[in-house]
C-alpha cells in the first residue's frame, strides 16, 4: 500500500505535529511536580528505565490481546 502527499501536505502535517508536541510540554510542565524525586523514586525511575532498555516488556497491543 502506497501513500503520496505532497511537499506542503507534508509540512501541514509537520506543523502541527510540533504544535501538538509543544502543548504536551506545557500539560507536563502544568502537571508534573516541582519537587526533586527522593533517592528511591530516583532508583526505581532508574530500574524502570533498564527494563525498557532491557526489552522485557510488553507492547499495549499485546497486553490488550492478553486481556482480552
Amino acid at each position: 500500500m502506497d501513500i503520496t502527499v505532497s511537499e506542503e501536505q507534508l509540512r501541514i502535517v509537520l506543523d502541527k505535529l510540533d504544535a501538538v508536541m509543544l502543548e504536551v510540554l506545557r500539560l507536563r510542565a502544568m502537571l508534573l511536580p516541582e519537587e526533586e524525586p527522593t533517592e528511591e523514586e530516583k532508583k526505581e525511575i532508574e530500574e524502570a528505565r533498564k527494563e525498557i532498555a532491557e526489552g522485557p516488556c510488553i507492547s499495549l497491543e499485546d497486553l490488550s490481546k492478553e486481556l482480552g
